[in-house]
């Protein structure tokens, strides 16, 4: 019988230290992250409460799960700000080989349980669908340390803050770095070299597509202002 992280209305502490460790090494990535999901409160979730339920040796899991709701194109008001900022911080830990810290008014930050959960619900189908495609030990030099993982480090770095770029009410702006870390965090966590490069490959077109959206709204932005001018004139 599988292990079970029961739902009390909150993420209890004593359930996870008796359960965790079961759950987390007999399943597989996507049932784990399923597990997680069903153990969301109902009445919203923080989180500190979402970091605890990983763990400090669970942080690339944790990363998947953070960017799964952004697999939907219908994005969650605030949530790619927190997620972000959290990811954010996972990689400049592993950069620094430090713990992961937490600004309280990030911790704190309580986020709709109901329509975060339905997000992830839809966004788990995509991760389905890639982790039956990863293969361990696949270009495995993209998966060692010293330089290299300080590179794919920096790579989670740039996909959060791309994740964290004001372009919220653009379709695919959340999608495309969520994208870009969902692949960098399955490839390291299956050692899969190939999943890497691809995020490195989407964290570069998600560049080039927020470069456009900056462009097109320069020129638009001018051409109003001397559509304006022109009349006032």
């Amino acid at each position: 019988m599988k292990p079970e992280i029961k739902n009390s209305g909150i993420l209890s502490h004593t359930c996870l230290s008796l359960n965790q460790e079961a759950v987390l090494s007999e399943e597989s990535l996507g049932e784990k992250l399923k597990i997680v999901i069903d153990s969301l409160p109902s009445q919203g979730v923080s989180l500190s409460e979402i970091r605890d339920l990983f763990g400090q040796d669970g942080l690339m899991l944790l990363t998947v799960f953070l960017t799964i709701p952004f697999m939907i194109p219908v994005s969650i008001p605030g949530v790619s700000t927190v997620f972000g900022a959290a990811i954010l911080l996972i990689g400049i830990s592993r950069l620094l080989g430090r713990n992961l810290w937490l600004p309280k008014r990030f911790e704190e930050r309580i986020l709709p349980a109901d329509k975060l959960r339905a997000g992830l619900t839809q966004g788990l189908k995509i991760f389905h669908q890639l982790e039956r495609l990863t293969c361990p030990r696949r270009f495995k030099n993209f998966t060692s340390d010293g330089l290299i993982g300080a590179i794919n480090n920096c790579a989670l770095i740039m996909g959060a803050v791309l994740l964290m770029a004001p372009f919220g009410f653009v379709p695919f702006s959340n999608t495309l770095p969520g994208l870009a870390l969902l692949l960098l965090a399955i490839g390291l966590l299956q050692r899969d070299g190939v999943f890497i490069l691809l995020g490195y490959c989407v964290n570069v077109v998600t560049v080039f597509y927020f470069l456009f959206l900056i462009a097109g709204g320069t020129v638009i932005i001018q051409k109003i202002l001397h559509y304006f001018t022109g009349v006032a004139t």
